[in-house]
């Protein structure tokens, strides 16, 4: 581990971490901060077992920890390289690929199941499965009839480990292999992460239930989940999921930039919180509003474990935390990775000129959506951002679309929208056509075909 933080900043996160484990309860915690793709800061308490024996402290590099549904990152990454390889869509019902759900979770989407917004029942029917040994899946296929959809598709978001369940049977389907061969091919053994299985390898600790009104300890059940694993199955270690993080952050090279960013765009919105949104779901990963800026990772509980793994999707930086306690911590990640950032903050990346396509320059400046200020500013991705001036107005990004002359929005409002830029009888830009829209050089530009006309008395001051 490449240590660049400050001594003061290492001290107070260590405190952090230290008095979350004594006011929390916690028989052991680990916790680690991850900038530009590197481990900046590591740091465990506590002890791994039962009895507390001395040298039982747990590494917080090398000891595992269960990370309970961190795993449906895993399986989610894996749907979503199938997708990128063009086996799999996202609009594909889960039928098209096994047959044998004929209805019920089989008329779900893939990318329903992904953004938890499926309907599908959130548990089994048996008993609790976290804490039972789990069946194939020939056991969990009764139950995903028309009764497992509980809510009408696409309409709500409801959590369901269900749904992962059914999502790891996908990817070994389509790959003619297991859901683990496949998220240890393509993901554990590309980035290096050895101590990621889906059983228990030591060190590991033991997972615990904390009595809620005295300070002793109940040793939880542990398990292969079967047919439920890929909701909640994996081990790994805080250096592990640290590189996993970069998969998180879109900088890792496992997955296509532009499919970690559908990852972060939520699909689904837990509105139970009240009028603001504060948590939703993209695909296959949890994101959060975190007072306007966009948060994405995931979760993890198991009987004796609680996990988190969250990453600012702005700065890359990232933060992994987890305990072998049923009850888990508080806010103790979100506290790490404001601690980062408010006491090491990144510096701006330095401004230097760079090569702007000669049909994007010709593009840059104000424009106006009839009397709406608007700018064109060049992007660094061979695109431009719209812009309002006086911050209102709607804002996009756009790149080419593939035909000359021709833009896409990639995000906001324009997104999948096509832009044009139409020339007049000189050759120059004399406006953009925009989804209907004229945006032109001067206000209601008269000579720019504005739909519907320029009143003939042009600008005056009186009505």
């Amino acid at each position: 581990m490449d240590v660049a933080l400050l001594p003061g900043t290492t001290r107070t996160l260590d405190h952090l971490l230290a008095r979350e484990q004594s006011e929390a309860r916690l028989p052991s915690v680990v916790a680690g901060l991850v900038r530009g793709g590197r481990l900046v800061w590591s740091g465990g308490r506590g002890t791994t077992g039962v009895d507390g024996e001395p040298g039982a402290g747990p590494d917080p590099l090398d000891t595992q920890y269960r990370v309970g549904s961190i795993s449906k990152t895993f399986v989610a990454a894996a749907v979503l390289r199938a997708v990128e390889d063009g086996l799999v869509g996202l609009e594909d019902p889960v039928r098209a690929h096994l047959p044998e759900l004929v209805d019920g979770v089989g008329r779900v989407t893939v990318g329903q199941l992904l953004g938890q917004a499926g309907g599908v029942q959130a548990e089994t029917d048996g008993p609790w499965w976290e804490r039972t040994e789990g069946g194939d899946w020939d056991s969990l296929r009764p139950i995903l009839g028309e009764s497992a959809v509980r809510h009408r598709p696409g309409t709500r978001f409801h959590y369901s480990n269900v749904g992962f369940g059914v999502l790891g049977e996908l990817v070994g389907r389509v790959r003619d292999s297991t859901w683990r061969e496949v998220v240890a091919a393509q993901f554990l053994v590309p980035l290096g992460m050895t101590r990621t299985t889906p059983r228990p390898q030591a060190p590991a600790a033991r997972g615990l239930a904390v009595h809620p009104w005295a300070d002793v300890v109940l040793p939880e059940p542990e398990h292969d989940a079967g047919a439920m694993a890929p909701a909640g199955q994996l081990w790994s270690t805080v250096a592990d999921l640290a590189r996993w993080a970069g998969v998180v952050a879109g900088t890792s090279g496992v997955l296509r930039r532009s499919t970690v960013e559908a990852m972060w765009e939520p699909q689904s919105v837990d509105d139970a919180r009240g009028s603001a949104w504060s948590v939703g779901y993209g695909l296959g990963l949890q994101v959060w509003n975190a007072g306007g800026r966009r948060h994405a990772g995931h979760s993890g509980s198991m009987p004796g474990f609680v996990a988190m793994l969250r990453v600012d999707v702005e700065t890359g930086d990232g933060v992994v935390v987890m305990t072998n306690s049923t009850s888990g911590f508080g806010d103790l990640p979100a506290r790490l990775l404001t601690t980062l950032a408010e006491r090491e903050p990144l510096d701006p990346e330095p401004w230097a000129p760079r090569e702007v396509p000669a049909d994007v320059l010709e593009l840059v400046g104000p424009w106006y959506w009839g009397p709406s200020p608007l700018v064109v500013r060049a992007g660094r991705d061979g695109g431009f951002d719209l812009r309002g001036l006086t911050g209102r107005g709607r804002a996009s990004r756009f790149v080419p679309a593939g035909e000359p002359g021709l833009w896409r929005g990639l995000d906001g409002y324009y997104a999948g929208e096509l832009l044009r830029p139409v020339r007049g009888a000189d050759g120059g830009v004399s406006h953009l056509d925009l989804a209907s829209f004229r945006l032109t050089r001067t206000p209601y530009d008269p000579d720019a075909d504005v739909p519907g006309g320029v009143d003939a008395g042009g600008w005056t001051g009186g009505a």
